[in-house]
């Protein structure tokens, strides 16, 4: 149903100055999400997955075409304003953690609610159950440099799931993690999508992460391919 559409982008282009070269990263794309779809986008290196995860962020802007975000056109948008929707709606997850190292894991899950109205006693409440879904309760006080590397990655899942988004993105989540850590982030993003009914697309290289979603959509040279299209070689 139309209304349970959570993204639609239609007539997605996006090109950038690279030195002296114009860089295609998207062309033509249309792509559809249903609310609570986990979707897996895989494809090359420099097909353009991450690409359209940012501009579905509202990270990025495409240069020309249309996307809609929870019934927000996006490109309507002000600067301010988008990061404001952003910060209430999105939540991202990025390969390399992107935590502050002179944070706690407490601390740097309550960045996003510096940006609420929340009280500093409801940020710390908000942060230590967003921890302990992603079952680090023992460690809020710990700083990233005290946590391994797939701590680290839940850590950034607890940031991006406090401030309880309808979206979850995620550019290459398990891409640092040994075998181990990757199992258990996926094993996280799964039950956010099965229990918590939260949508979420994942960028990945790896066909095993791929497996966890439900719907796998593969990107070539800047094209969307059709649904139920054979992975690229």
């Amino acid at each position: 149903m139309v209304n349970d559409l959570v993204v639609e982008a239609t007539d997605l282009h996006k090109e950038f100055q690279r030195d002296a070269f114009q860089v295609i990263a998207l062309q033509d794309v249309h792509l559809t999400v249903q609310k609570g779809e986990f979707v897996a986008f895989m494809g090359p290196s420099g097909s353009g997955k991450s690409s359209l995860l940012y501009i579905i962020a509202a990270i990025d802007r495409p240069t020309r075409g249309r996307v809609k975000v929870l019934g927000r056109d996006l490109l309507q948008l002000k600067e301010r304003a988008m990061a404001d929707w952003r910060n209430e709606n999105i939540g991202f997850i990025f390969q390399t953690f992107n935590l502050i190292p002179v944070l706690t894991a407490r601390e740097n899950v309550e960045l996003p609610l510096l940006l609420t109205h929340l009280s500093r006693q409801e940020r710390a409440e908000h942060a230590a159950t967003a921890l302990g879904l992603v079952g680090l309760s023992d460690r809020m006080d710990h700083y990233p440099r005290q946590l391994s590397g797939g701590q680290e990655q839940r850590v950034a899942i607890a940031r991006a799931i406090v401030s309880d988004p309808s979206i979850i993105l995620a550019d290459e989540p398990t891409g640092d993690l040994d075998a181990q850590s990757a199992q258990e982030i996926l094993t996280i993003l799964s039950r956010l999508n099965r229990d918590h009914g939260k949508t979420i697309l994942m960028v990945t290289h790896d066909p095993h992460a791929a497996r966890h979603a439900s719907k796998i959509r593969y990107l070539e040279k800047g094209q969307l391919l059709p649904e139920g299209a054979p992975q690229p070689e």
